[in-house]
């Protein structure tokens, strides 16, 4: 069965920079990409990329968090307050894992190994 790849229609759309550097989204685009109240802005080469801030839960280390905090004798409120403040570390960690792992790729350098980074599992 062939694969179908996935249609990028490109549009375009012509906008005003005001005196304090800001911009409109056009109302389609708005809607359509789903854009909240955040928008994060990428630096592509000589591109600048806005595109909407997705909920980032780090869910996939919520269960980690949890028991470390657990283990260290935190409970009830407390547990949640510490809880809410570890997980926003997630994403910021992430990233710069990623820009380091960019800066040693530009480089030609070989990083640490998983095992190295993780343990062995």
């Amino acid at each position: 069965m062939p694969t179908v790849a996935k249609e990028r229609r490109m549009e375009r759309k012509t906008i005003r920079i005001s005196s304090k550097r800001q911009v409109t989204i056009p109302q389609r685009y708005f809607e359509r990409l789903g854009f909240g109240e955040e928008a994060e802005c990428i630096l592509r080469g000589d591109e600048l990329v806005i595109r909407p801030v997705k909920a980032q839960s780090g869910g996939e280390f919520s269960e980690h968090i949890l028991a470390d905090l657990i283990a260290q004798g935190y409970s009830g409120e407390q547990l949640l307050e510490r809880f809410k403040a570890e997980q926003k570390k997630v994403r910021p960690a992430v990233e710069r894992m990623i820009e380091e792992a960019d800066t040693l790729a530009a480089s030609g350098q070989s990083g640490p190994s998983l095992d190295e980074l993780f343990g062995e599992d």
